[in-house]
């Protein structure tokens, strides 16, 4: 097939096409499925039906992104699709076991199992997380959403600045496990903060690449992704069963669905959390990823063209 110029997004624009991809079509099969079932039938159905249901969202998504461009994780490389289900599930149980100490949210349900069943069916349905967002976040990036949005501050990938983060995490990490219900709001931020510098050190890809040419596309473009999964999560999750629910001290009022409406600003920074566990993992890993940075490098290049 002729390719066009101007880079990766000559070469999606060459490979358009109007047929939606196979595998947005079971994702949106799963979802029709096992959305029903997740709600509606008795006993502990979630527990078996939240990973199809996600599986679901993730290639929906990816399918409404390949149809739009030409172009999407699964297309781009599939073994680094993959990928992310097996980074996505210990990526999670970091906050489950944080969440032990700060106690924000627990699980209806969970007594119906035993220790080693919870272990093994809850990281398989944690796999779905990284997969959602990151395709969530990919959609995000090609709709324009955030073309005018200029944001003039750097912040540059120097020694002082790397150290000054890293130290700040552990101290809001050390606040949050010393004192959970003043602090816990340090548990969506201080894996970042403590991460970042870490990916930087080792010489990874970071969001720190695009905050020190003052393009804050990439961080914005995770936060809508976030708060979009984010919405479904917590939607889906109302007629679920076993179930998550929300004890978070002060803010557990005016909640939309299970979570209070303030809590879905902790979206934002996990979502970028998110993001540098998943550099970090495949840093040592050497999987090629499936192309995320790749899709916000072009998409900001090519805002400024």
């Amino acid at each position: 097939m002729k390719k066009t110029s101007g880079g990766l997004m000559g070469e999606i624009s060459s490979t358009k096409t109007k047929s939606f991809p196979i595998w947005g079509w079971v994702g949106f099969a799963f979802i029709a499925v096992f959305w029903p079932m997740n709600w509606f039938l008795s006993g502990t159905r979630s527990i078996w039906a939240f990973f199809p249901l996600w599986t679901g969202y993730s290639l929906a998504v990816d399918g409404i992104v390949f149809y739009r461009t030409g172009t999407s994780q699964i297309h781009r490389n599939l073994k680094g699709f993959i990928s992310l289900f097996f980074i996505s599930a210990p990526s999670w149980w970091i906050f489950e076991i944080l969440n032990y100490r700060v106690q924000n949210w627990h699980y209806l349900g969970v007594e119906r199992f035993t220790s080693y069943e919870f272990l093994v069916l809850s990281t398989i349905n944690f796999s779905t997380v990284i997969p959602a967002v990151f395709g969530a976040a990919e959609l995000v990036s090609n709709t324009g959403l955030f073309n005018r949005v200029k944001i003039n501050i750097r912040i540059p990938k120097t020694k002082p600045v790397t150290i000054r983060f890293f130290v700040s995490g552990w101290v809001m990490l050390g606040l949050m496990l010393i004192w959970p219900v003043t602090f816990y709001p340090f548990m969506w931020m201080s894996i970042y903060f403590i991460l970042e510098p870490i990916n930087i050190w080792l010489g990874n890809e970071s969001l720190a690449d695009f905050t020190e040419k003052r393009e804050w596309k990439p961080v914005l473009y995770l936060f809508a992704g976030a708060l979009l999964t984010g919405f479904f999560w917590e939607f889906w999750n109302y007629f679920s069963y076993p179930k998550w629910v929300y004890t978070i001290p002060y803010v557990g009022v005016a909640k939309i669905f299970e979570m209070p409406a303030i809590g879905y600003f902790g979206y934002l920074p996990f979502a970028l959390e998110l993001c540098v566990i998943y550099k970090i993992f495949n840093g040592f890993m050497k999987i090629e990823n499936a192309g995320l940075f790749q899709i916000f490098t072009q998409t900001c290049k090519d805002k400024k063209d």
